[in-house]
């Protein structure tokens, strides 16, 4: 399939309103390629996520559940986090939030995918991994902001879960839903 074709926009100026670890942003105006103007645009600034969809040697998913404030809820969740200046790479940056959140680690990795959450108005990707093969090494490390419980699921109760809504984060459903449609294909492939 032919890429899209790529018409970025001119900045014509562009300001910070605020710069603060979780709430960057900044106003600009911008020219479209047809030449018309959008005096106000605010770009919300982040740095890249990770998330991780692990399962253990027993084909079971590491989830935890956490209250978020935003909504009011508490959910269950992918372990994630974000890539810290220290961080490597992504996949660093993932085996890292995956062993402090959960004490879980090892095993077998790949990139599954990568999202943004809303590239209208945000500046970061989502690198989504899948670990498989992982194993306890340790207890968990949450941050200081962290609130977690952790859970191990099978395949039909994370699809259950993601059937009854029970995973919001748009972010982590669409890898495990990605994961889980992988998984049919190539169960359903005659050997």
């Amino acid at each position: 399939m032919k890429k899209a074709e790529h018409r970025p926009w001119r900045v014509v100026s562009s300001e910070y309103l605020a710069r603060r670890p979780w709430f960057t942003v900044r106003h600009e105006c911008v020219e479209l390629p047809d030449g018309s103007r959008v005096p106000d645009y605010y770009v919300f600034e982040y740095p890249d996520w990770v998330n991780v969809i692990a399962r253990t040697r027993d084909g079971r998913y590491v989830f935890i559940d956490q209250y978020r404030h935003g909504l009011g809820r508490t959910d269950y969740e992918l372990p994630a986090g974000c890539c810290e200046p220290s961080d490597a790479s992504p996949l660093a940056a993932a085996r890292r939030e995956l062993l402090e959140e959960t004490g879980y680690g090892g095993g077998t990795w790949r990139k599954l995918t990568r999202l943004c959450a809303n590239p209208a108005t945000q500046n970061n990707w989502t690198h989504c991994f899948l670990a498989d093969g992982v194993e306890r090494l340790g207890a968990p490390r949450p941050e200081e902001t962290e609130d977690l419980r952790i859970h191990l699921f099978t395949k039909d109760e994370v699809r259950e879960l993601l059937r009854n809504g029970a995973v919001v984060q748009a972010l982590m459903a669409a890898p495990l839903w990605r994961c889980l449609a992988e998984e049919e294909l190539r169960d359903s492939v005659p050997r």
